[in-house]
């Protein structure tokens, strides 16, 4: 019965979560944004109590500004390419560059990630053909999203130790 109660509250807070996802953050120059956390809505996490189980070596997105990440208290400026828990600078500095040829790296990853976070920048824009046609002939799966949004799923979803790449601009990236 509580862990009914528990999943009834999360669903409760799961409107304003997404509420808080969708709105424009404050205009603050280059301040550094906290990612919000859906560990909480969930109950589900809160009986896996995944806050306590995160290894220290496993890479966390901590915040976002208009520039780069922070990424387990180190910050990184220009887009980002996150491959089997490292990190790399990544040349596409707008949307329109990212090509199959700039993520060519997964020709030759092994093993595969399951799924490919696309990081579009402050809004998401749709994928070409192209460039999904690429996506699926590595048999990853695709999830384009806004940067901000991006961070979060590939945190939870590397927590959950699903094998995941993520591939984002920074969010003040608009086209």
């Amino acid at each position: 019965m509580a862990g009914a109660a528990r999943g009834q509250k999360a669903l409760g807070a799961l409107p304003q979560l997404v509420k808080s996802l969708r709105s424009e953050p404050v205009s603050g120059g280059a301040r550094l944004r906290r990612l919000p956390s859906l560990r909480r809505t969930f109950s589900l996490y809160d009986q896996i109590n995944l806050i306590d189980s995160v290894p220290e070596d496993q890479l966390r997105f901590q915040s976002y500004d208009d520039t780069g990440f922070k990424i387990n208290n180190v910050k990184y400026e220009g887009s980002l390419l996150i491959v089997e828990n490292k990190i790399m600078t990544w040349a596409p500095k707008m949307f329109s560059e990212i090509t199959a040829e700039s993520l060519s790296i997964f020709k030759v990853v092994h093993p595969i990630p399951e799924i490919l976070i696309l990081g579009c920048g402050r809004h998401i824009h749709p994928v070409s053909p192209e460039l999904r046609k690429f996506i699926r002939s590595t048999g990853m799966k695709l999830e384009a999203v806004d940067s901000r949004n991006a961070a979060s799923t590939y945190n939870i979803l590397n927590e959950e130790g699903r094998p995941v790449a993520a591939a984002v601009l920074p969010y003040g990236v608009t086209c």
